[in-house]
């Protein structure tokens, strides 16, 4: 592996973004109806592979809900707006009336208020009550606290998700989650991340994990990279968990753990990138904030967003393009990859002659220099 040399004392390798990289035709096509973009984790099968991402402007229970009879995942944030207030709405429009810096003292003031799990209960509840795959996220630092209730009310997999989360966290303050014994004493399939290296990522496999998030700091709504200089370009980092997958494979004696990209998806060719780099699918906030129904009412933001002491996202605007379902199965009205992301990818994999994912992720790329 080539290594780039920036000073006489420091040394990097080169990593490249979806926008740095594109996908080369094959010598053969087909037609869109025959591909399929069907995944299954652990006992759970899905129609597309895309995962909303679990964040308080884009997944509320009713959004969840829509996604899943979709046929994708809606992960609910389980400690944020609607595990903390009965009815969120009317904050929601609050801080969609509010500017800049205005609007994050005003939501680091609203985060503030605790966590009810009888809530948490509740939301899973409805979600469940509608027949859809029940997920929701939690933090790892919340994870502990929060677990029971998450799991009495019966979900179906959990997502443990932080901006980076690693398998070996060192506290002096406080006893870490013990990432493997969790996952093994729980009973339902556990995703975990974010992760954007190869040996972080095996680390984060060999606990257990149904499936690894990649990604940290490239969201659209993330200034990670601004406040801690930390990021690593998302083609580069899918295609570095994917060979851990692949060696885990081999190590565990044939054990598959799904690679999800989390971050730096704002079109529909990003996911067409991220399948091919060896996702087997994405999770996304942004596209899905364009939504008419979205929660974030033309605004878009993260947990970072609230931090009480070092916020590391913003609230980002976002203009309606139109419906949950338009957004995702169109048709579209615009020529941005904003709209139509399933029919996108479809078309992605029929052009180059692909008719499933796993075989789709051996397409051949180039890098645009």
């Amino acid at each position: 592996m080539t290594e780039i040399e920036i000073g006489r004392a420091k040394r990097g390798r080169r990593a490249y973004s979806f926008d740095d990289i594109a996908i080369v035709p094959s010598r053969r096509t087909r037609d869109p109806e025959e591909v399929s973009t069907a995944w299954q984790i652990d006992a759970y099968r899905f129609d597309i592979p895309v995962l909303a991402a679990p964040m308080d402007s884009v997944m509320s229970p009713s959004t969840a809900i829509a996604l899943g009879q979709m046929g994708g995942l809606g992960v609910l944030n389980l400690e944020g707006l609607w595990t903390r207030y009965d009815d969120p709405s009317g904050l929601l429009e609050e801080v969609a009336g509010l500017q800049g810096t205005e609007a994050t003292r005003r939501m680091q003031e609203i985060y503030t208020e605790p966590i009810k799990p009888e809530l948490i209960t509740a939301r899973l509840k409805e979600m469940r009550a509608a027949g859809v795959t029940v997920a929701g996220s939690l933090s790892p630092q919340r994870t502990k606290e929060h677990v029971k209730a998450v799991v009495d009310a019966g979900v179906d997999m959990f997502v443990i998700r932080g901006t980076t989360v690693s398998a070996e966290h060192v506290s002096s303050q406080a006893e870490p989650l013990n990432l493997k014994e969790f996952i093994y004493e729980l009973d339902v399939p556990v995703i975990v991340g974010g992760c954007a290296t190869y040996q972080a990522a095996l680390h984060l496999m060999r606990t257990g994990a149904a499936g690894v998030l990649v990604g940290f700091g490239g969201g659209a709504a993330h200034t990670t990279r601004t406040v801690l200089g930390v990021a690593v370009p998302m083609a580069s980092a899918v295609a570095d968990v994917a060979a851990a997958r692949r060696d885990y494979m081999d190590e565990s004696g044939g054990r598959y753990v799904h690679v999800i990209a989390d971050g730096s998806i704002g079109s529909s060719g990003d996911i067409a990138k991220a399948v091919a780099c060896g996702a087997d699918a994405v999770m996304i906030g942004s596209p899905l904030a364009r939504a008419t129904e979205a929660p974030g009412r033309g605004f878009h933001w993260g947990s970072e967003a609230t931090h009480s002491e070092l916020p590391r996202g913003e609230r980002v605007a976002f203009a309606p393009v139109g419906s949950l379902e338009e957004i995702m199965f169109g048709p579209s009205r615009v020529a941005d990859g904003t709209m139509n992301l399933v029919g996108a990818l479809r078309r992605a994999m029929a052009t180059t002659g692909y008719t499933e994912l796993k075989e789709f992720q051996r397409i051949e790329v180039v890098v645009q220099h």
